[in-house]
């Protein structure tokens, strides 16, 4: 066997994969070992309070508004609705009708989606008091 059937066109590629992963791993490991050996163990009262000037920080409870939660929803929803209809108007005259039926089928769904989404309040916001 010669030189040229052994190699991969792609061992190139695959030793520099392994050496990148051996040399991250390694210098993880030695990055905390040192870190643990060379930190200052030292934990005073006032070394671990708070760094910036004002009160201690009092724990509220929390008042994210809920409207965040169904934006986000509701942009993933329509964010998956372009990456779909991507390809099927690059190929749209390789699907045909039916590529157009199961469009407009999808769409129609989306469509009743957003307008129970409306309907419901999801799109008005209400400040929290």
């Amino acid at each position: 066997m010669s030189h040229s059937q052994l190699a991969s066109p792609y061992l190139g590629a695959f030793m520099i994969l392994v050496l990148a992963t051996c040399s991250f791993v390694l210098i993880t490991f030695l990055s905390s070992r040192i870190g643990k050996k060379l930190a200052n163990r030292n934990t005073e009262r006032l070394k671990s309070s708070i760094y910036e000037c004002g009160p201690e920080v009092v724990k509220q409870p929390n008042k994210i508004n809920i409207h965040y939660f169904f934006y986000a929803i509701l942009f993933i929803l329509f964010d998956v609705e372009v990456i779909f209809m991507y390809p099927w108007a690059v190929d749209f005259r390789l699907l045909g009708a039916f590529g157009l039926i199961e469009m407009l089928l999808f769409v129609t769904l989306l469509l009743i989606g957003f307008i129970y989404a409306w309907r419901k309040g999801v799109f008005e916001w209400q400040s929290i008091k």
